[in-house]
């Protein structure tokens, strides 16, 4: 069944009123669109979970330090809305960036500690950008619950601290990294990789996965992570924005293995940006992480 397109607050207040009205309790599941199973699964989780789901569909321009990497982001809600049709989703929230910044908006939400370094460094203002759609989005909806793939670890970091700290009354899920056959992480950028690039990706998770397992075994952290970048920008990557081992509790960087700890990457390949993480010690399989 084809879900309701909502494009206003209003709209998407009187629908959730509607359903706590009938006893059920909401998810919220935000998007930029471009939706791939990674996608997909958090909105089978939630409704697994027992929720109404609402999945919001906004290229947020606050967010992009790069007005080319806007630009260029993928856009096909008619696609995306086919997609989430057989999952019984409750309702698609696309609102305009004039629904969502209206003229004279002037009001920001800014994070500091775990928005610091890795995307934070690399992106300067994107965790601005990040706090302040999310939080709007969150104050817009009021859900029960609102799902976040792990992929973007430190971006699931900045939405808790600014819940926690806005008092905004929600429950965040992080969900498990899915990951094509080959062990890349599915991401909306996949798809501009050259089919040559496409094979070269594929080579980011195992480098990564093995330097996880070595530090857990024992390697020396600093040798064993400037052996992985080698590694990476022999398999083909033209750029490392970053590759470090910080805490999984606060992301502050770590030189030794003493706590809970991920090893974060991002690099280049084909002009395309590639993330990912890894839990340092875990045992993962290809599919999910």
């Amino acid at each position: 069944m084809t879900p309701t397109v909502i494009r206003t607050v209003a709209e998407l207040r009187q629908h959730v009123a509607n359903l706590r009205a009938s006893g059920e309790t909401v998810a919220l599941i935000p998007t930029m669109g471009a939706l791939h199973d990674g996608h997909l699964s958090l909105v089978r989780k939630a409704i697994k979970d027992g929720h109404q789901s609402i999945v919001s569909i906004f290229v947020n321009p606050t967010q992009f330090n790069d007005p080319k990497d806007l630009e260029k982001y993928p856009r096909d809600e008619a696609t995306d809305v086919a997609l989430l049709a057989p999952l019984n989703v409750s309702a698609v929230f696309a609102p305009s960036a004039d629904e969502m910044y209206s003229d004279g908006y002037s009001t920001t939400v800014s994070v500091s500690g775990v928005s610091e370094g890795l995307c934070g460094a690399a992106r300067p203002g994107h965790f601005d950008g990040v706090a302040t759609v999310v939080s709007k989005l969150l104050l817009q909806c009021l859900p029960d619950a609102a799902y976040f793939g792990k992929k973007d670890f430190q971006q699931i970091s900045v939405i808790n601290r600014v819940v926690i700290d806005l008092n905004i009354p929600v429950q965040i899920v992080g969900c498990p990294i899915l990951r094509e056959a080959d062990g890349l992480a599915m991401s909306s950028r996949n798809v501009r990789l050259t089919e040559k690039g496409r094979i070269i990706a594929g080579q980011l998770n195992v480098v990564m996965r093995e330097c996880a397992q070595d530090i857990a075994a024992g390697s020396k952290v600093a040798s064993r992570l400037k052996d992985a970048k080698s590694q990476i920008m022999a398999a083909g990557f033209t750029d490392i924005d970053y590759l470090e081992m910080r805490s999984s509790a606060d992301l502050k960087p770590i030189e030794k293995l003493d706590q809970p700890a991920r090893l974060f990457v991002a690099a280049f390949l084909d002009n395309v940006r590639l993330i990912d993480n890894f839990e340092v010690g875990a045992e993962v399989g290809k599919r999910t992480s």
